[in-house]
């Protein structure tokens, strides 16, 4: 299993400051670098930097895009980074939403498997020195091309939560990215990907799994808990008048805290705050896809959390601005400690 770390624009860190956090990352001895789309710092400009700077494979999970991309944009992107980076990039592509409304406001088609597989096959015909024509499920224009030769591979990788994304994943792309899954949850996905790439006669074991596992470490446990609470929550609680079955409203249902959600929903809806929607959520939920708490019980906790993931990302969350708490966490698990704790 690789193990890499993730930093993003919620940390509040500046540009220099994550930079400085990724090398910091190469002396822990991590393996891979990667941060999600859509703040700033930009992510492609984030990733570039950091290739340069550290020399390890940095990746982004995931670009939004069905909500504000076209293929032709992404392969540009990827490719200049992949190039920055001697090869290693890897580009990760989501939807970039759900809900009432969502696909219409896009200017594309309810139909997000169909979308994901358009994008998702445009891209990596660009990134080979392919002409691809539009479908009609992508933004952008009929007929494109990169128009360059002798482009770096870029893995294509697919976000994936339900069944269908994910045996697609399994179909067309080069790796699955899970999200917010509980140990069984990542089980269960792989066997989807395994039908998806058996269906489509591709080698076993082709399409590996890569997570972020959130963790916040701190010995203020009650800040610590708060803070992995507030991201726990900004996912698995449906926003009103969306469904209460899709997205990582669905997922987190399916894993068992669907009445504890519903709850949760209808208090938030009377009017409570969000803290004390997550002073008021069970640990159970939170421990099932986190950690928060201090170093001493942090190694153990997150091998666990990271069964049967072929790259495991520790998604630093934390309970205090800078850059101390982001260099405490990734020297808590760094991956010799991880690796220690799965023995």
């Amino acid at each position: 299993m690789m193990i890499g770390v993730g930093l993003d624009a919620r940390l509040g860190l500046s540009f220099g400051q994550l930079r400085e956090m990724a090398q910091e990352a190469r002396r822990l001895g991590f393996e891979s670098l990667w941060t999600p789309s859509g703040g700033v710092p930009d992510a492609f400009h984030v990733c570039a930097a950091w290739a340069q700077d550290t020399g390890l494979r940095t990746g982004i999970s995931v670009v939004p895009a069905a909500l504000m991309w076209t293929p032709s944009a992404l392969a540009v992107q990827a490719a200049t980074v992949a190039q920055l980076s001697a090869g290693e990039f890897v580009l990760g592509l989501g939807t970039g939403g759900v809900g009432p409304g969502f696909w219409a406001a896009a200017g594309l088609p309810d139909r997000p498997i169909a979308v994901m597989r358009s994008y998702a096959t445009q891209v990596q015909g660009l990134l080979v020195g392919e002409t691809v024509r539009s479908d009609g499920l992508t933004l952008g224009p009929r007929t494109t091309a990169l128009r360059a030769g002798g482009l770096p591979q870029v893995p294509v990788y697919l976000a994936a939560l339900g069944p269908q994304m994910l045996r697609l994943a399994g179909q067309v792309a080069d790796g699955a990215l899970l999200n917010w899954a509980t140990p069984e949850r990542i089980a269960a996905s792989r066997d989807m990907v395994a039908a998806g790439i058996s269906r489509a006669g591709r080698d076993a074991g082709c399409v590996p799994l890569t997570m972020y596992v959130r963790v916040c470490v701190d010995d203020d446990v009650a800040a610590a808990r708060r803070a992995l609470g507030g991201q726990v929550l900004s996912y698995a609680m449906a926003i009103p008048g969306a469904p209460k079955t899709a997205g990582y409203r669905g997922m987190f249902g399916q894993m068992g805290f669907d009445a504890v959600l519903a709850e949760l929903e209808d208090r938030r809806d009377r009017g409570t705050p969000m803290a004390e929607l997550v002073d008021a959520t069970p640990d159970e939920l939170l421990q099932a896809v986190g950690y928060y708490g201090p170093a001493s019980g942090a190694p153990a906790e997150y091998a666990r959390l990271s069964a049967d993931l072929d790259e495991t990302v520790v998604r630093v969350i934390t309970a205090r601005p800078g850059p101390e708490p982001v260099l405490a966490a990734m020297t808590a698990l760094t991956p010799t400690v991880i690796r220690a704790a799965t023995q």
